[in-house]
C-alpha cells in the first residue's frame, strides 16, 4: 500500500460542492437505532466495537485496513495545516472520508443529504437519491470542462454513515462514481474503517482530529506505508 500527502488540482477544486451550514435539530430516533445495528454488525466500526488496533494505519479519528494497491493521500487545509480528509485510491477510482462529532440521539446524514443537494443546484447540477450499499444515497452530477475544452460534467456519489456520536461521510470519484461494481473494493474497505470520536466535547459537525501516522517515516519498510513530503492543499468545506 503506498501512502502519501498531497493535493488536488485547481479544476478539482472549483467543481467540488460547496456546504453551507445547516443546524441539526430533531431526527427519527427509531429508525436511527435500526440503522445502527446494521453498522454494528456490518460496518464501519466505532473503534469500542473492536478487539484491537493492531494492524491499522492510525490517522487519528479513523483507522484504515492496508490493502493491495491501496494509496490513502491526506488532504491539508492551506489555512491552518491541518489535515482534513483522506482519500483512498484504488484501481482507477478514489473514496474520500471524512468524521465528523454527532449528536448522541440522533443522526446527521438525513440533513446533510439535503444540504449537498441544495449546493449542487445552486451550481448548477443535479442530484438524485437512490438506495445503494449504504442506504439512501446521492448521485450528484457538477459541471465541469472537459479536457478538449468543451463542457461537461463530473460524477460524484456520497454515503453517509451515523455512527455512537460521529458521523462519516465517503465521497466516490471515478469509475466507482458511477459503477457499481467498480464501486465494490472500496466499499468493502470503507465497511472496514473504524472511527475513534474521543471524548472531549464537540460541537456537532466539527471535524475529527486527522493526523500522520506516529511511525510516519519517508523510507517504510516493505508493506508499510509510503511517505511522501507533504504538499498545501485546497481548504475543504466542512459540515457546518
Amino acid at each position: 500500500m503506498v501512502f502519501g500527502l498531497g493535493r488536488k488540482s485547481k479544476k478539482e477544486q472549483d467543481t467540488e460542492p460547496e456546504e453551507s451550514s445547516v443546524s441539526a435539530e430533531s431526527g427519527d430516533t427509531t429508525q436511527a437505532a435500526s440503522g445502527d445495528t446494521g453498522r454494528r454488525a456490518n460496518g464501519p466500526f466505532d473503534v469500542s466495537e473492536i478487539a484491537s488496533r493492531d494492524g491499522y494505519v492510525d490517522l487519528g479519528a479513523l483507522l484504515i485496513e492496508p490493502s493491495e494497491g491501496l494509496q490513502l493521500r491526506l488532504e491539508v487545509e492551506e489555512a491552518t495545516q491541518r489535515v482534513v480528509a483522506v482519500t483512498m485510491d484504488l484501481n482507477g477510482s478514489s473514496l474520500q472520508l471524512q468524521a465528523f462529532a454527532a449528536p448522541k440521539t440522533e443522526g446527521l446524514w438525513d440533513e446533510i443529504r439535503e444540504q449537498i443537494g441544495q449546493s449542487v443546484g445552486s451550481q448548477g447540477g443535479q442530484v438524485e437519491e437512490v438506495e445503494g450499499t449504504f442506504g439512501t444515497e446521492l448521485v450528484a452530477k457538477l459541471p465541469a470542462g472537459a479536457a478538449d475544452g468543451s463542457q461537461g460534467y463530473r460524477v460524484a456519489r456520497f454515503i453517509g454513515v451515523d455512527g455512537p456520536r460521529w458521523f462519516l461521510r465517503g465521497v466516490f470519484g471515478g469509475e466507482a462514481a458511477m459503477e457499481r461494481e467498480a464501486a465494490a473494493p472500496l466499499e468493502a474497505l470503507f465497511r472496514r474503517i473504524v472511527v475513534i470520536r474521543g471524548d472531549s466535547p464537540m460541537p456537532p459537525r466539527d471535524l475529527l482530529q486527522l493526523r500522520l501516522p506516529k511511525d510516519a517515516s519517508a523510507t517504510p519498510p516493505p508493506s508499510a506505508p509510503e511517505l511522501k513530503e507533504p504538499e498545501r492543499g485546497p481548504e475543504i468545506t466542512q459540515i457546518g
